[in-house]
């Protein structure tokens, strides 16, 4: 156990920053942490008169905002739970997890709102809106009261007593249960991960050693809040080091996030890896690949300067102010991860996942981490590689220690499945240990294809070299029939600028395919590639989801 507290350590850095901003909306006024402070306790008070208790579940839903932020806020301090949910979610799938969870309140926007059937969420005693903190909806006409007598009576009772001395927060241990995030919105496969203060405490205490924020940075909030990745590094982190966050509501296109990068200039950039792909084949690549840059780059002294003019564009890009670019979600590719490093990008790939809230690999870019490895293992876990191959030394990624879920919600048996008796968490992922330390992932154990020969075939690795061919965006490779298949999206700007047209398309990437084939061994060769014209259906961190398309190979 962490011997600082998660709920103290948050009203510490309050108090500390009293004056400094804290939140915003894009174009909309700051709040100061103290003005944070009114609004975490006001909530409070509500908690209070309308009989919320400790461990009481609290779901949330919307976009990114700064009222999201209060309430998930609000609720850890009090030491109730925090079932946040993606705004994405079917109708459906958040009365499931409203209902799974047993939450007693719900914050959420009102388009959201319209679409739900609160007689499917029997627990919810009242919904609030994010937008004003208004009613919505109330079982009865006490939590409406209680809403009302809040609003009236706070200020007189509570907030004009209220300074930075007097601001404290209800004791509340790290080993209690903070948030229960959910993997999944499918009603058949959704999985509550039960996360401890103390996972949270973990995470972002780390993070905040090895990344140089100060008080008054700013930074911009475009991750998902309800992820785990997007919530630890983009919202809570920032929040203990004093800095100002600016929350993105709208969906988080290339064009409006270069603007706001623009106007806010962020300290410290987190993405996923596909905004860095995006970013690197439509404006990087059409350039490098010119007969005149080709010449340019071949001439050391030109080389140089090329480079970089290049890393002044990025850098640019993203505001003009950034430490450090982390990339999380999702594995970045090897080739473009190797080409910003070379032309000396401050760029550090980490690696996590829900199960442990989420950190569970990173290196400081001063660390020089190896292209591929996605870092060390945090020093709050512990980590085995599981049944190793003995020639390449891949097996299972297993971890314990201080983040590591307690386990899911309601599902002994999946729980059982996943941890096992000495605490190790199974992952799921597969990869190696260098001698250094790095890791290196080479796929899910799940997505594994053992071939008839016996061979194992990590399709991630094969669709990481597919992806840097011409005019390719995605891909997917399948096994179909004892035969490898690869599903491909095209690279739309990059067709547009080729001059393709009906079936070229297709003829390019058949070239593609054998071109990869010839680099390939036999066993793990693409016998058939298909076009895809629509993108690929995705999660929140922009991976696609493999299990809808294996179900169609």
């Amino acid at each position: 156990m962490l011997s600082e507290n998660f709920t103290q350590t948050i009203c510490a850095s309050i108090r500390a920053h009293w004056d400094v901003p804290c939140f915003n909306d894009l174009d909309q006024t700051a709040l100061t942490y103290g003005d944070l402070a009114h609004r975490i306790c006001r909530l409070h008070d509500l908690f209070e008169r309308s009989g919320v208790r400790p461990g009481d579940r609290i779901a949330l839903i919307g976009r990114n905002s700064t009222n999201w932020g209060i309430t998930y806020l609000a609720t850890v301090t009090y030491g109730a739970v925090i079932a946040p949910i993606l705004p994405d979610f079917t109708a459906q799938e958040i009365e499931h997890i409203v209902r799974h969870s047993e939450s007693t309140l719900l914050f959420l926007t009102e388009a959201i709102y319209d679409r739900i059937n609160e007689e499917q969420m029997p627990s919810i005693q009242g919904i609030v809106n994010l937008r004003d903190f208004g009613l919505l909806w109330e079982r009865d006409q006490e939590f409406g009261a209680a809403l009302a007598a809040s609003q009236n009576g706070y200020l007189e009772n509570h907030g004009a007593h209220l300074n930075r001395d007097a601001l404290a927060f209800p004791e509340v241990s790290n080993d209690e249960l903070a948030a229960i995030v959910y993997t999944s919105g499918t009603t058949g496969f959704s999985k509550g991960v039960m996360l401890t203060h103390n996972s949270l405490m973990a995470n972002v205490r780390f993070f905040n050693d090895c990344v140089d924020l100060t008080p008054g940075d700013r930074m911009v909030s475009f991750l998902p809040l309800a992820h785990a990745f997007g919530c630890a590094f983009d919202f809570l982190a920032p929040l203990l080091q004093g800095c100002h966050v600016t929350f993105i509501s709208k969906i988080p296109t290339p064009k409006v996030l270069v603007k706001a990068f623009h106007e806010i200039k962020p300290a410290v950039v987190m993405s996923v890896p596909l905004i860095i792909e995006k970013i690197y084949r439509s404006r990087i690549r059409p350039v490098l690949e010119t007969p005149k840059m080709q010449f340019m780059l071949k001439v050391p002294g030109l080389r140089n300067i090329v480079y970089g003019k290049i890393r002044d564009q990025i850098y640019e890009v993203f505001g003009g102010n950034y430490k450090e670019l982390v990339i999380g979600g999702a594995a970045l590719n090897r080739e473009i991860e190797g080409f910003f490093r070379k032309i000396g990008v401050n760029l550090t790939c980490g690696y996590g996942m829900t199960e442990c809230g989420p950190l569970i690999s990173y290196s400081k870019f001063a660390d020089q981490p190896p292209v591929g490895s996605v870092g060390r293992i945090i020093p709050y876990l512990e980590c085995r590689i599981a049944h190793a191959d003995a020639e390449t030394g891949i097996g299972e990624v297993q971890v314990r220690g201080e983040n590591r879920m307690l386990g899911y919600y309601k599902d002994e048996d999946a729980t059982a499945e996943t941890i096992d008796p000495e605490g190790w968490l199974h992952t799921g992922d597969l990869g190696r240990l260098d001698s250094d330390g790095f890791l290196f992932l080479t796929g899910r154990s799940k997505n594994m294809i053992l071939t008839a020969s016996g061979q194992n075939v990590y399709p991630e690795e094969i669709e990481s070299q597919l992806n840097n061919l011409p005019c390719v965006e995605e891909s997917l490779i399948l096994e179909q029939d004892g035969k490898l298949h690869a599903l491909v999206y095209p690279d739309v700007e990059s067709v547009d600028r080729a001059c393709l047209k009906g079936t070229q398309v297709e003829t390019l990437m058949e070239e593609n395919r054998r071109t990869l084939n010839l680099k390939l061994p036999a066993f793990s060769r693409i016998s058939r590639l298909k076009v895809l014209y629509e993108e690929f259906e995705k999660t929140p961190t922009k991976k696609i989801k493999r299990r809808l398309y294996n179900a169609l190979s």
